[in-house]
């Protein structure tokens, strides 16, 4: 039967133009941002080394599950959904009769990875998701009619969907409001921060949340005009100790914005608050013999953690600590760039 005129059709809208050989901005990556539709291309950008703009590649699955060792039947909590990579490879091995429970604290990511690991095959009776902060995890098993879990994971890097995507905020590689928040529908921005500290407190926030050894030279340079973007940051950041010190190079400048930006995007989320909370309750979170395993991508998170599971250890809390990190191949490393960071860290809890 043929359609009448009065019939509506879909409008067909032009892809965005752009210019030169290929996409730029992260908006017009429209192969990257929709893998499903091209499967090829994804393939040919993880082939050369680089991650797919707005794609999270779960680091060290392989090591992380050696570590949890989940099995079947068992219930296991991911403290940082993400994309949900980590939380699909455990629901296969806790299936059948276990379930995964997968928190995040970020509004706009936290569906989208339900979506995925719906359409993989997993239902409300093995995966439930939570809008929540791990901080309060046992408030988060208590909905669930729980006490603690037998395979707790804590993924402490901020996704490649939240990095790449310049709405957010969180990188200086693509031009956007300086807003850094992990759930921007709450607390102050980046810019909102840096815009009420004093010169002080920020050389203090720079020293601490990232070991900046120019602290104090970077927070005068925040305090010299009103900052609202993330492409203003680096400018000032990069121009400003480059006059200030023209012996550093090229490189020492770059480090020291991404310690500035890494920095400000702890303070805003408060972090290491929100970790310490975490390392407090989680042994009282896991059955006895229950596995804990917390990637960390910075030395104030991984010093955190190691303090934190010795001194558990040390109290009998747990029967067994990792005595040194866990670190990304090399293969992996290639493939994903964010991995190089990353390390790796477990305890089991004492059987009793």
């Amino acid at each position: 039967m043929s359609e009448s005129p009065t019939d509506e059709q879909p409008a067909h809208r032009r892809r965005l133009r752009y210019a030169g050989k290929n996409p730029r901005a992260f908006r017009e990556k429209y192969k990257e941002l929709h893998p499903e539709q091209h499967p090829d291309h994804l393939q040919k950008v993880l082939a050369s080394g680089k991650t797919p703009a707005g794609i999270h590649l779960p680091i060290m699955v392989a090591e992380v599950l050696d570590c949890l060792r989940p099995r079947a039947g068992e219930i296991a909590v991911d403290c940082t959904l993400g994309g949900g990579g980590h939380a699909r490879a455990i629901l296969e091995r806790v299936r059948p009769a276990g379930r995964v429970i997968g928190l995040d604290v970020d509004p706009m990511e936290l569906p989208r990875a339900e979506a995925h690991l719906r359409a993989a095959g997993f239902g409300p009776d093995v995966f439930v998701a939570r809008h929540a902060n791990f901080a309060g995890l046992p408030h988060a098993l208590a909905v669930e009619g729980l006490v603690h879990v037998d395979v707790i994971l804590a993924d402490l890097g901020v996704s490649s969907m939240q990095i790449d995507n310049p709405d957010r905020g969180f990188s200086y590689k693509g031009a956007g409001p300086l807003d850094m928040r992990l759930n921007p529908h709450r607390g102050e921005s980046a810019a909102q921060l840096v815009a009420r500290s004093s010169e002080a407190a920020l050389a203090a926030l720079l020293a601490e949340n990232a070991d900046e050894p120019h602290a104090e030279v970077i927070a005068r340079l925040l305090k010299t005009q009103v900052i609202e973007t993330t492409d203003a940051l680096e400018r000032i950041v990069r121009l400003g100790l480059a006059e200030a010190h023209p012996q550093l190079s090229k490189i020492d400048t770059k480090m020291s914005v991404r310690r500035t930006f890494q920095a400000l995007r702890i303070a805003v989320n408060d972090e290491f608050a929100a970790l310490e909370a975490l390392l407090r309750v989680l042994p009282f979170c896991l059955t006895p013999g229950g596995r804990a395993a917390f990637l960390t991508f910075h030395s104030g998170e991984d010093r955190r953690v190691k303090k934190a599971l010795q001194a558990g250890f040390r109290a009998g809390l747990y029967c067994a600590v990792s005595r040194e990190v866990i670190r990304s191949g090399k293969t992996e490393t290639f493939v994903n760039r964010r991995a190089s960071s990353a390390k790796l860290r477990w305890a089991i809890r004492a059987p009793h």
